[in-house]
């Protein structure tokens, strides 16, 4: 089973310096376009037989179309969601700093920020999405998932089994692309955080 996993392309909060977590902004013009850009390089090379996609605008806009190019099945799944921010969600980066400065050494990863998800929280519903896609979807040849930094960062410690205290993070561009492929009891990396349909 191959796993596509696929960051949604530039959006309004990346212009706007929000953050973004649970907020709901829409794709840039540009944004749209690499979402296109993205969809047919995956059309040519990595045919896709499902995709599931976070239902936030961002990234079920650029689900859609993914799916408008591969003429595959599309759900969507509440899980797939980025990080919940709770109150910091749509709120410019230097107003957070100021209202809700960071502890001195971070917060600790069981403790929630307010009104959202503690980083243990987040890690383990990753955790929990990624078990019940390779159960539910494990026959299929390759499947797409469309997501969110944070999300991807935590899905690709889970594939690679590190822990939620592990302090490794994972980038990814717009429409980057991550080729995973899981084969009995290996897990496979093909790439990470391919960018090439944007050249």
């Amino acid at each position: 089973m191959e796993i596509l996993i696929i960051r949604h392309g530039e959006s309004e909060a990346d212009l706007m310096g929000m953050h973004e977590g649970r907020a709901d902004f829409p794709l840039t013009n540009l944004g749209l376009s690499q979402a296109e850009r993205m969809a047919s390089y995956i059309k040519r090379n990595y045919q896709p037989e499902v995709i599931l996609s976070s239902p936030l605008i961002r990234a079920s806009k650029a689900a859609e179309i993914l799916q408008s190019a591969t003429g595959c099945e599309l759900i969507f799944v509440k899980e797939l969601m980025e990080y919940n921010n709770g109150i910091l969600a749509g709120m410019s980066r230097e107003e957070a700093a100021r209202k809700y400065p960071l502890p001195e050494g971070g917060r600790p990863i069981h403790i929630p920020i307010q009104e959202g998800e503690s980083d243990l929280e987040f890690f383990h519903r990753v955790e929990s999405v990624f078990h019940r896609i390779i159960h539910e979807y494990g026959n299929l040849n390759r499947i797409a998932i469309v997501s969110h930094g944070g999300f991807i960062s935590n899905f690709l410690k889970i594939f690679l089994g590190l822990s939620a205290k592990d302090k490794s993070v994972f980038s990814t561009g717009d429409t980057g692309i991550h080729l995973l492929e899981i084969r009995e009891n290996r897990r496979v990396i093909k790439f990470l955080n391919s960018t090439a349909h944007l050249l």
